[in-house]
C-alpha cells in the first residue's frame, strides 16, 4: 500500500523536465514547429493522453500506458521531421537530455519508494495509526491532524513526500471508510502543496526561483523573502478544508485498540529516511551535485541496516492475499522492497516528462509564457500561470517563466510562486502529490473525486492570492 511513494520529492529534484529541449532552442538549427502540423499533432496527442489518465478510474487502463505511448509517437515524428531536414542528430541530443533527467527522477524515487515499503514492513504506519485509535480521535480530529502536520512538514521534506507518507497514515486509519480517505487525501493534497509553496525547499519551483537568484525590479528574491507567503499558503489550505470538515463522518474510527508494536530496526530506518533526505538537500546545496547522489548514498545505509537485520536473524513479512492474513516469512532482503515500487507511476512520469519535454523543443512553453506576460500583463499573467499549472506540470511552466525572465518586482515573483505551488491542487493531476496519490489511494482517491471539490479549492486559490496582493503590497 505504501509503495507508491514519492514521486516525491519532485520537491528536491531535478531541474525541469524541459530544460535541455528549452536550452537547446536558443540554438540557430532549433526550428519553431508551433504552428506547423507536427506541432498540433503532438499537442493533440499529448491531449487526448491526458485524457485517458483522467478516465482511468472508468476504464482501468493504468495511467502510465497512455502517456509513455504518448511519447514515443511525439519524438519519432519530431525525430523523422528533423530526419528530412537533413538535421539527423539534433533529436537525438535532446532526447539523451530528456532521458538523463528522467533517470536523476526515477533513481530519486525509487529510493524513496523503498524506505517507505520497508518502514511498512517493519509496522511504523501500523504503529502510528493505533496510536491514533487509542487518543480517542475521531475522523474529523484525524482529518485536521493529518492536514497540520502536511502543511509543516512539506516546507522542510518537500510536498511530495509529505502527501504520500500521510496518506499512507490517512489510509491505515481510515480503512474501508471511503469517505473520509477521498476527502482526507484531497486535504493532503492541499494542505503538502500549499506548505511547499511558502518555503524555498518545500517545491522544485520555489527551489528554481531561489536558486536563479533573480534580482526584481525593487530588490532580490532571496531566502527569507518566500516565507512572506506563509498566511497566503495557510489561507490556500484552510478555505477549503472549513468546506470539507462537514461532509467528514462525524464518529471514531474501528479498529484494535491495543498498541502494535514496530519491529526491529523500524527507528532507526525512519532516522535513516530523514538522515538520507538531508544528504539528498546537502548536496545539492552545498557541493552543487544532483540530489539523487544523496539518496542513493543513503540508500546504502538502509542496504547496510538490511545486513545488520539479517545477521539478528529477522525475517520479511510478507502480507497474504487478505489484508487480516499474516502471510509467509522470507529472510529479510532489501531488494524485495526495491521490487515493490510503484512502476505504473514511475513509468507514468517518463511519459510525462518526455512529452512536455518534446513540446519544451518544439517551442509551446515559450510561446505560451510570450503570450502571457506579453498580452495580460504581470498580474493577470501569474494567475493564470496557476491554474494552466492545475492542467500541465508546474515545473515545465515555471521553466518557461524564468527563461523568459519578465522585469517584474519581488511581489510579483512571489504570486508566480505562490500560484504556481497552489494551482495543482485545483485538479488530482495538476501537481505530483496528486498523482501520487491517485497511485497509492486507487479506486478512492480519484480524479473526478478530487473534482467535485475544486470550486471549493478554487475559493482558497483566490483567498490566498488576495491576500498575498493585500499583505505583502510593500514588495510589489
Amino acid at each position: 500500500m505504501m509503495n507508491k511513494l514519492l514521486i516525491t520529492s519532485l520537491s528536491l529534484l531535478i531541474p525541469t523536465i524541459a530544460t535541455a529541449a528549452d536550452n537547446l532552442a536558443m540554438h540557430s538549427t532549433i526550428m519553431n514547429l508551433t504552428h506547423h502540423w507536427l506541432g498540433i499533432a503532438s499537442v493533440l496527442i499529448f491531449f487526448l493522453a491526458y485524457l485517458a489518465v483522467m478516465a482511468e478510474e472508468f476504464t482501468h487502463l493504468q495511467k502510465s500506458k497512455p502517456v509513455m505511448l504518448a511519447a514515443g509517437i511525439i519524438w519519432a515524428m519530431i525525430a523523422w521531421y528533423y530526419q528530412t531536414q537533413g538535421l539527423p542528430d539534433i533529436t537525438a541530443q535532446a532526447l539523451r537530455h530528456n532521458l538523463l533527467e528522467y533517470a536523476e527522477l526515477m533513481l530519486f524515487l525509487i529510493v524513496a519508494m523503498t524506505y517507505i515499503n520497508t518502514m511498512d514492513e517493519r509496522n511504523v504506519f501500523e504503529a502510528l495509526r493505533t496510536w491514533l485509535i487509542r487518543k480517542g480521535l475521531g475522523y474529523r480530529a484525524l482529518f485536521w491532524v493529518t492536514g497540520t502536520l502536511a502543511f509543516f512538514i512539506s516546507p522542510v521534506a518537500d510536498n511530495m513526500t509529505t502527501a504520500l507518507l500521510m496518506s499512507a497514515v490517512v489510509m491505515a486509519v481510515g480503512g474501508s471508510n471511503k469517505q473520509f480517505v477521498l476527502l482526507s487525501c484531497i486535504n493532503l493534497v492541499i494542505a503538502a502543496n500549499a506548505g511547499g509553496a511558502y518555503s524555498p525547499f518545500g517545491d522544485i519551483t520555489t527551489l528554481m526561483v531561489w536558486q536563479k537568484n533573480i534580482h526584481a525590479t525593487n530588490g532580490l528574491v532571496d531566502f527569507w523573502v518566500f516565507f512572506s507567503l506563509f498566511i497566503p499558503a495557510l489561507i490556500n489550505w484552510l478555505v477549503p478544508a472549513a468546506f470539507m470538515h462537514f461532509s467528514i463522518p462525524n464518529d471514531k474510527p474501528k479498529g484494535r485498540s491495543e498498541q502494535i508494536p514496530m519491529r526491529r530496526g523500524a527507528l532507526q530506518i525512519v532516522a535513516l529516511f530523514l538522515l538520507t533526505i538531508m544528504m539528498a538537500v546537502l548536496f545539492h546545496s552545498f557541493l552543487n551535485l544532483p540530489p539523487v547522489m544523496g539518496m542513493l548514498t543513503g540508500l546504502s545505509l538502509l542496504m547496510f541496516m538490511g545486513y545488520y537485520l539479517n545477521l539478528k536473524g529477522e525475517n520479511t513479512h510478507i502480507k497474504g492475499k487478505n489484508l487480516d492474513e499474516i502471510g509467509s516469512l522470507v529472510p529479510f532482503n532489501i531488494y524485495r522492497k526495491v521490487a515493490q515500487a510503484e512502476w505504473d507511476t514511475l513509468f507514468f512520469f517518463y511519459g510525462v516528462v518526455m512529452c512536455v519535454g518534446g513540446l519544451g523543443f518544439l517551442g509551446y512553453l515559450t510561446l505560451i509564457s510570450q503570450t502571457l506576460y506579453g498580452g495580460l500583463g504581470a498580474s493577470n499573467a501569474n494567475i493564470s500561470i496557476g491554474l494552466i499549472s492545475a492542467i500541465v506540470d508546474n515545473i515545465p511552466v515555471m521553466f518557461a517563466v524564468l527563461t523568459m525572465m519578465p522585469d517584474m518586482s519581488i511581489g510579483q515573483w512571489m504570486l508566480v510562486t505562490l500560484t504556481a505551488g497552489v494551482g495543482g491542487s485545483l485538479l488530482s493531476i495538476g501537481s505530483a502529490a496528486g498523482v501520487a496519490l491517485m497511485g497509492q489511494a486507487r479506486g478512492t482517491y480519484t480524479f473526478f473525486g478530487h473534482l467535485k471539490w475544486t470550486p471549493v479549492i478554487a475559493l482558497g486559490y483566490i483567498a490566498s492570492i488576495e491576500t498575498h496582493l493585500l499583505l505583502n503590497k510593500h514588495l510589489f
